[in-house]
């Protein structure tokens, strides 16, 4: 067998034209319609060669469309006139003889369910088929990757790291949280601002990455909104924080917070980076007052809920709220948790009434706290090679102002993992989203 050659589109038209004349019917005075199954052959016959047929087929929502056919091309040995095909239980399929001397088809697999389909392929009526293939139909398994802007600039040593991220994995697409203290910040230019601006902007634009935002509550960003800035809680310091860098978002009041964010709205348009759309709260410190927030300012996404246990390493560090916090706030949250629209009552539940806003498990965490490995072992998690009975979610990034060639490898490594699986390929069910898109894969409950 050989790699899927879909062809141009001039055939693939004729293909189809010719197919309506012999789907139900013998072409050129042949013999009658496939009749009953045949059996699998032991083995493939070499005599026959077999291409176009995909290995996995997509069932589509209303970000990805559907691969709802199953394409066939056979070169078939002098002298045989006729080549059937079943597809699943659907009834037998006769393929017609093209002028090129092969034999062609496009079968429908839309009403397929999820799962593994055996494709039977039989010449002039053999009551044994000369090749058995496998079509997989699944749903998607989208991957997120995104950067959280921690700091108000970003090195240009990092921004090229990144840069080299996307020319190593030309699928890849970035959600880019970026801060809005990058545009408050007076320790940070206006040419800088104005370069960091034109950077994210070059990477929307080159690459089709989205533009969310982060927050974390620093009081040079604060004190321009009217919202008084607060200096505690931290997640790190026992006396609290004067910078407001470590102070929880959840700290802030449903109105407050809604405040916050329309001013970063003003920020990101004076910036020419449009409206946001996404969201990640600074140490994952989201309660439902910033959902609530969120929604109300027109975000349909956020990534909030926490991964805890992958984050050891800040257990007991300096005043240990990050750590706890996260367990406590996030307790359900871990490897395989997948999107949902939190309740009104309860963050970690999706029982209705619910806060309109997707809420994205951030369950391969961010580079600083995981291994390549580790995010390997997540992603492997949620998907055991079998076709997926619904959409998942795998998210994983990292922090730009840290970002250094270690981490670089460590998601490079991941990536190559996860690569391998790509829908392009014909290898599996990966597709590469941003954050706002998949809140078009999992609608708000009616």
């Amino acid at each position: 067998m050989t790699a899927p050659d879909h062809g141009s589109p001039r055939r693939r038209s004729s293909a189809l034209a010719l197919a309506a004349g012999c789907l139900f019917a013998a072409c050129d005075g042949g013999p009658p319609p496939p009749g009953e199954r045949p059996l699998a052959p032991a083995e493939n016959d070499p005599d026959f060669r077999v291409e176009r047929v995909r290995n996995w087929l997509i069932i589509g929502n209303d970000l990805t469309p559907g691969q709802d056919t199953v394409d066939v091309q056979v070169f078939a040995p002098d002298g045989v006139e006729t080549i059937d095909a079943w597809l699943g239980d659907q009834p037998g399929v006769r393929l017609y003889h093209s002028e090129e001397g092969d034999f062609r088809q496009i079968i429908e697999a839309g009403d397929l369910p999820a799962g593994e389909h055996e494709l039977l392929l039989a010449a002039d009526g053999s009551d044994q088929a000369f090749a058995r293939l496998v079509v997989r139909r699944s749903h998607p398994l989208y991957v997120v990757v995104s950067t959280d802007w921690d700091d108000s600039d970003n090195h240009d040593y990092t921004l090229e790291l990144q840069e080299q991220l996307h020319l190593r994995h030309p699928e890849l697409r970035l959600t880019h949280f970026v801060g809005p203290y990058t545009f408050t910040d007076p320790e940070v230019t206006a040419e800088r601002r104005t370069q960091l601006a034109a950077w994210v902007l070059d990477m929307r634009d080159t690459y089709d990455d989205e533009i969310g935002l982060h927050i974390h509550p620093y009081c040079n960003f604060v004190d321009t909104t009217g919202v008084p800035c607060r200096t505690e809680p931290s997640t790190v310091y026992a006396d609290g924080d004067v910078t407001g860098y470590t102070v929880m978002c959840s700290a802030y009041s449903e109105e407050e917070f809604t405040q916050l964010l329309l001013a970063a709205d003003e920020l990101f348009a004076e910036a020419g980076l449009g409206k946001p759309t996404s969201f990640r709260a600074g140490g994952w410190t989201t309660s439902l007052d910033t959902l609530r927030a969120l929604a109300a300012a027109g975000y349909v996404a956020d990534t909030s809920a926490n991964n805890w246990a992958r984050m050891e390493e800040w257990e007991g560090v300096q005043n240990g709220v990050l750590y706890e916090w996260n367990k406590e706030h996030w307790a359900t949250i871990g490897d395989t948790s997948q999107p949902y629209y939190p309740s009104q009552d309860d963050i970690l539940s999706d029982s209705a009434p619910v806060v309109p806003l997707l809420e994205v498990p951030d369950n391969g965490i961010m580079v600083d706290y995981v291994t390549a490995e580790e995010m390997i072992e997540i992603f492997d998690a949620n998907w055991d090679g079998a076709p997926l009975a619904a959409p998942v979610a795998y998210s994983i990034g990292y922090h730009p102002p840290n970002f250094n060639t270690t981490y670089q490898g460590r998601i490079s490594g991941a990536l190559r993992h996860v690569e391998q699986f790509l829908v392009s390929r014909d290898q599996g069910p990966v597709i590469f989203a941003t954050l706002s898109e998949l809140a078009r894969v999992w609608p708000p409950p009616n």
